[in-house]
């Protein structure tokens, strides 16, 4: 492996292991503690100046954009002491679940990953002193539900770890309560981690108009499907209804199954993603997971051939009746095919197919979230645009909505980080223009407090779009939308800066 990559892998373990595939790194922890990050970041400068320069330009950029990254998120910024959700990454089990090894050797590893616990906690709770209350509370469901299955009788291992646990609950409760109540990352932090994660310069200024237009051009594309659907009445009278719409809890893995079948068969109709083969399940999602309502857990590249999973998670029957419903809602007739479109193909599950083909481990293993994201969600409108359910207004709704919500978290990470917007005020935002029930926009509203990046979706579907454009001008007859998706899934999961290289021949 090449000195820098493991560098660069040595601050992202729980990445390199589940989303890359690189299972060198099962069953062992991130050393998160102030001095472990501080030594694994002067590792990534140490290692950058002694391995040199990599042969292909573009994944020498690649790697570039990561280096920066990681040491304007590690050491410029800090972000492990504010940010309790890499300490729960790395501590996570469910990436033991899947099926790319046998069985007793997954296990052996989750065993050696859960010995490790308690040394993870004590460096995280070393590291992990500059939480603020707003973050604390909204993690603290994610921090519990990593203990899911585990049992203290089980042995000395597991009352070890449980022990453990319990030791970070706690100090995020007692941030919870006693914490700073300025969730703020402020502008200048936010512009620079932004522009770092995606070799850019960013203007959040800008970027906030460029959100605003597209919020107006969503509402639009709302009022006209609604009003193909049934023009007596309006969108916030048409919504409530179309979402109360769904299978109940024991349908819906069945919609879902049937929905992944017919997003793939029309991606490959239309070739709309190089590479649409390989097998999807379709299945909840591990127990430690279950606050995902649908999520892709991709065959990652580094892996043997083995299936894919579409988590569709249902709600748990103890729930009260009105939680089910709530939840429920989510897999609406008019939302999940749009998620499914997102997460299976032409989107996350299409992507995975294509990382593998792509070449070189920067591009197979290094995977910016802003394209990933990006991709997922620029295809829900590449699909309502070819023509997928055109008899159907609810998928262009469906699409809409999903929108709106993505791009009202761009509006919102930029408001509430640069301190123009409280998380009331992100709360009411997320009720008015993305048609979210009170608790799911306070949800909403909250998760932007500890994923700052959470615009990522809206951002990295603008730059897909305009890059699109380019390419329409650039190659003129010979563009084709097949052409187009295959030269940019080729370059992998490219930070946005490097997403001209589609125009690099022989690259």
């Amino acid at each position: 492996m090449n000195e820098r990559l493991r560098a660069v892998y040595a601050l992202m373990m729980p990445q390199a292991r589940e989303m890359a595939g690189l299972h060198e790194y099962d069953g062992r922890v991130q050393d998160l503690s102030p001095d472990g990050v501080r030594d694994a970041v002067a590792e990534v400068v140490r290692a950058r100046r002694a391995a040199g320069r990599l042969d292909d330009d573009h994944d020498e950029a690649h790697l570039r954009v990561f280096e920066k990254s990681l040491r304007t998120q590690y050491g410029d910024l800090e972000l492990h002491r504010r940010d309790p959700y890499p300490h729960l990454s790395n501590l996570e089990l469910a990436c033991y679940d899947r099926e790319y090894a046998p069985r007793r050797e997954r296990a052996r590893a989750r065993r050696k990953h859960l010995a490790a616990w308690p040394d993870a906690v004590d460096a995280s709770v070393s590291a992990l002193d500059q939480v603020n209350s707003p973050v604390a509370a909204a993690l603290l469901g994610a921090v519990r539900g990593l203990a899911a299955g585990l049992d203290a009788d089980q042995g000395r291992r597991e009352a070890a770890a449980l022990a453990a646990h319990a030791r970070l609950v706690a100090h995020l409760e007692h941030a919870a309560e006693h914490g700073d109540p300025d969730p703020r990352l402020g502008g200048k932090a936010l512009a620079s981690l932004m522009g770092a994660q995606e070799g850019l310069r960013v203007d959040l200024e800008s970027l906030a108009n460029d959100a605003a237009l597209e919020s107006h051009r969503l509402t639009e594309l709302l009022t006209e499907s609604c009003r193909a659907l049934d023009p007596r009445r309006t969108v916030d009278e048409l919504i409530p209804e179309l979402l109360a719409d769904h299978p109940d809890a024991g349908g819906v893995i069945e919609e879902a199954e049937r929905l992944t079948a017919e997003v793939i068969a029309f991606t490959r109709d239309h070739g709309l993603a190089p590479y649409a083969d390989g097998e999807c399940l379709v299945g909840p999602a591990p127990a430690s997971r279950r606050w995902s309502m649908a999520m892709m857990t991709w065959e990652a590249p580094g892996e043997s051939d083995t299936p894919s999973w579409y988590h569709v998670t249902p709600p748990e029957p103890e729930w009260p009746a009105q939680e089910q419903e709530e939840w429920l809602t989510v897999f609406s007739r008019t939302s999940l095919p749009s998620i499914t479109v997102h997460e299976v193909a032409p989107g996350h599950f299409a992507h995975g197919r294509a990382l593998r083909r792509t070449r070189g481990p920067v591009r197979r293993t290094l995977h910016s979230l802003s394209f990933a994201e990006g991709w997922a969600h620029y295809v829900e409108e590449v699909c309502l645009e070819e023509g997928f359910r055109a008899d159907d207004p609810r998928f262009a709704i469906g699409v809409a909505l999903e929108a709106l919500v993505r791009v009202t978290r761009l509006t919102c990470a930029i408001g509430v980080h640069t301190g123009t917007m409280d998380l009331e005020d992100a709360t009411r935002l997320f009720m008015r223009d993305a048609h979210l029930a009170r608790a799911s926009a306070a949800a909403e509203a909250r998760r932007g407090t500890f994923d700052a990046g959470y615009g990522r979706y809206t951002w990295g579907k603008l730059e897909i779009m305009r890059l699109r454009e380019r390419a329409k001008r650039k190659w003129g007859n010979e563009f084709s939308l097949p052409r187009f998706h295959k030269s940019l899934l080729t370059l992998g999961s490219p930070p946005l800066g490097l997403l001209e290289g589609i125009f690099n021949r022989g690259k």
